[in-house]
């Protein structure tokens, strides 16, 4: 059933093209996975445009510049001293192990590198497997609201289960390949956008119940 959904997606959208960043670059794309928590991914826009505008779009720039500066330029994504905390203990972090978290890895790798990621202030699990994903190109799938919804009105599963639960129920269905995992990640959050709302299903998902 997960792949058979995967493939409806898929056939109904199209490839998606994520992560969904102005440059595509590494550092962004981290920036953008601590700023989006408890905010509205325009309003992530917002803040990445500021930084930019500000020159404050690199590690270094980051940790050479004043906190009231950078909390300014982030204050779009909200708790903006908090997560300007967490954007400079990841400039600090992040150079030192790019080259580890980009290698090839094995199941076992790829926790070590996810639990090093966790062990960092301000990263919970959806963050550390965003950047792993679609920094870092690690086939790990990335767990969030919108995954949950899906796989309760369309799979049939508990909403309530554990991250790792529904995380390991996709990986074990699934090719252990980073781009189906990018692919299929983004197609859930389209699908959510446009026709799984939260407060009604749209025709896609008639579509999909009537023929899944």
């Amino acid at each position: 059933m997960i792949r058979k959904l995967y493939d409806f997606l898929f056939n109904r959208y199209g490839a998606q093209h994520w992560w969904p960043c102005r440059t595509g670059r590494r550092w962004e794309i981290i920036v953008g996975a601590i700023l989006t928590q408890n905010c509205a991914w325009r309003n992530v826009e917002r803040a990445l445009y500021q930084l930019e505008q500000a020159r404050l779009d690199t590690p270094e720039t980051i940790l050479s510049t004043a906190p009231e500066l950078l909390e300014q330029a982030i204050r779009p994504a909200g708790f903006f001293r908090q997560k300007s905390l967490y954007l400079r203990e990841a400039a600090a972090f992040f150079p030192n192990c790019e080259a580890e978290l980009l290698a090839p890895s094995t199941p076992e790798d790829l926790r070590r590198k996810r639990e090093l990621l966790l062990s960092r202030r301000g990263i919970g699990r959806e963050t550390a497997d965003s950047i792993l994903l679609y920094a870092f190109n690690q086939p790990i799938f990335v767990i969030d609201a919108y995954t949950r919804r899906i796989a309760a009105r369309h799979l049939g599963w508990d909403a309530a289960l554990p991250y790792d639960e529904l995380q390991a129920r996709f990986t074990r269905e699934l090719p252990r390949d980073a781009r189906i995992f990018n692919e299929y990640h983004a197609l859930l959050v389209r699908h959510c956008k446009e026709s799984c709302r939260k407060s009604a299903c749209g025709d896609a998902c008639r579509d999909w119940d009537h023929n899944r």
